[in-house]
């Protein structure tokens, strides 16, 4: 009786798969920059899609007129909170500017004063340099010396947003369209459940647009209250800013909360304002974490805090400013990935679901068709 002829390995399938993922990778990362537009525009899809369902189901708005009333009320919203709030924060940043150097001025004497107390610190601030002057002149120097570069980068920029706004029209019109592009990608066994998730992560992201909406707005509309009632400079801009920063988990906050205070410790008793600055800080992020985030935020957006610092050192490493901007909606998506693929899927064997079945949490009414 011969013996079996030995099982040939082959090579070639792995060969290619291996470097066919590398290409794969290899072209994410050259076109990360795009790819994050393209997200953003999904997440500004998504938002107008929830908007539309609004109106229709509680102003009673026609399902065909639904979505370009969102589109413009939307346009409108903006263009009113540029017409309210940018002249005066223009005008209280001009004068902030102006009194710049006598902050610097103050800062840089209360930085010489501690180094003469705690001597060790002299390796890295040596009193009387002007460091902290010298650090924001050389960078607005090279700003100046550059000024061609950055004209470049601005129309860059302007390309940019006038991109992200057509895709997110064009998604949010017929977003049927890319989601059975993307289902059509899986054996047709697995569609399903890959349909199940792609519904999901929409009402995941969803239900964080909304939440960091009303959340940012609140933050904003409190601070500067709050601000100007205990006598700060520049309330509204701070307001502002404090409203723009909360995108950005946990250091937002923190800057937000840390900046205002800076602005009162050269005034007459400012220790104390500066003390209730940061307490009024703090109160207005308890408010927020606990009774504004909880109302508007659904499970699904309930990241642990230690995974969103993470998320957001390891984004703002790899992809920059607006690495940070949309760390929170990726790392929202990658746990819903993990809980779902990972865990449900391959470890419970739950990959072939009922298309039609509910989703886990509570679903959002699907948004009214627009063609």
């Amino acid at each position: 009786m011969s013996e079996p002829a030995p099982r040939r390995t082959r090579y070639a399938p792995a060969l290619t798969a291996t470097v066919l993922t590398v290409l794969l990778l290899w072209l994410v990362g050259y076109v990360a920059d795009v790819l994050m537009l393209l997200f953003v525009g999904v997440l500004l899809a998504i938002y107008l899609n929830a908007l539309a369902a609004a109106l229709h189901r509680r102003l009673r708005v026609p399902a065909r007129l639904a979505f370009p009333t969102a589109l413009l009320v939307s346009l409108a919203a903006v263009a009113l909170l540029f017409t309210i709030l940018v002249p005066p924060v223009i005008t209280q940043t001009q004068q902030l500017l102006k009194l710049l150097p006598q902050y610097m001025d103050v800062w840089q004497h209360n930085l010489d004063g501690l180094v003469a107390r705690v001597p060790a610190l002299a390796d890295v601030a040596s009193p009387g340099q002007r460091s902290i002057v010298l650090a924001i002149y050389d960078q607005l120097a090279g700003t100046l010396q550059n000024v061609v570069p950055k004209l470049f980068a601005g129309v860059h920029a302007l390309i940019s947003i006038f991109s992200v706004g057509v895709m997110a029209i064009y998604c949010a019109v017929a977003p049927q369209v890319y989601t059975q592009i993307l289902e059509s990608l899986f054996p047709p066994a697995r569609r399903p459940f890959v349909h199940h998730i792609l519904r999901e992560l929409g009402v995941t992201l969803r239900a964080y647009i909304i939440g960091q909406l009303f959340t940012m707005t609140v933050l904003g509309i409190l601070t500067a209250i709050g601000l100007y009632a205990l006598g700060v400079p520049y309330a509204l801009t701070f307001g502002v800013f404090t409203g723009l920063a909360a995108i950005v988990p946990f250091f937002g906050t923190l800057f937000s909360t840390t900046l205002p205070a800076l602005f009162v410790l050269n005034t007459p008793g400012g220790g104390t304002s500066a003390l209730l600055v940061l307490g009024l800080g703090v109160v207005i992020h308890l408010i927020e974490g606990n009774v504004v985030a909880p109302m508007v935020m659904s499970e699904q957006v309930d990241l642990p805090p230690v995974l969103s610092i993470t998320g957001v050192l390891m984004m703002g490493q790899l992809l920059g400013a607006l690495g940070l901007l949309i760390a929170t909606p990726t790392l929202a998506i990658v746990m819903v990935l993990v809980r779902r693929v990972l865990v449900h899927g391959i470890y419970e064997g739950g990959l072939v679901v009922d298309p039609n079945a509910p989703l886990p949490a509570a679903d959002l009414e699907s948004p009214p068709a627009t063609t």
